[in-house]
């Protein structure tokens, strides 16, 4: 008995864990079987190269490594923690709300390409990377928490400032703009449900966002 799997996507700063451990808890209470599951899997050895790569080991500049290599290190991470952590719940009927997933691959690696049918081409090849040869399960429904860019950036400085790190993506504030720019892509070209997380130019209370979420999943349960 298939499961069910959610994705929640989104530009840096714009509540994907918060929104999906919120989700968790929601459908718990309806009494289903639910696993919240966040990638990259920093906990597990398999984020080692996507570690170093977000690091810079392998270039200052995300365009200093290829969209095609990057995702490998991404795509294998999440074939290990699908093999070794949720695949059994997922086939017994599991719902599996997902913080990113092949769908950040999709966002973040095309931007490399400035050409629409080398973009394309780059789909099609991680599409039958992750879900043919790796056999990983496709998103029943993909969530899109839509941020303006420059709230997504002040966010990114503000988490910086308090502490927190900023990897190769999060330094590079163009690449940022691109990905924003995809997003809008990706969005029709799939058909992902788009979520405002703003109202007239201020962010919106994380609760009225989680309704939202709440209400197009169950729409889709």
């Amino acid at each position: 008995m298939k499961g069910t799997l959610i994705v929640l996507e989104g530009i840096d700063g714009s509540g994907k864990e918060t929104q999906a451990s919120l989700l968790e808890e929601k459908l718990k209470t309806q009494g289903k079987k639910v696993m919240h599951v966040s990638f990259p899997d920093y906990e597990s050895p398999s984020s080692s190269l996507v570690k170093m790569y977000l690091h810079g080991d392998f270039g200052s500049s995300p365009e200093d490594v290829n969209p095609y290599a990057a995702s490998l290190f991404y795509a294998v991470d999440r074939f290990a923690s699908y093999r070794t952590k949720w695949k059994s719940f997922y086939e017994n009927g599991g719902i599996v709300i997902a913080d990113r997933y092949t769908t950040s691959n999709m966002v973040h690696q095309m931007t490399k390409y400035e050409d629409r049918d080398k973009r394309r081409e780059f789909l099609l090849w991680l599409e039958k990377t992750e879900y043919g040869e790796l056999e990983l399960p496709r998103p029943d429904l993909v969530i899109l928490l839509d941020i303006p860019l420059e709230i997504s950036e002040r966010l990114v400085r503000e988490r910086a400032q308090k502490g927190g790190s900023m990897d190769i993506h999060e330094q590079h504030l163009d690449y940022l703009r691109k990905c924003h720019e995809a997003y809008g892509e990706l969005l029709h070209l799939y058909g992902w449900t788009r979520i405002s997380c703003t109202e007239k130019g201020k962010l919106r209370p994380i609760e009225d966002i989680g309704n939202d979420i709440e209400k197009a999943v169950n729409e889709k349960l």
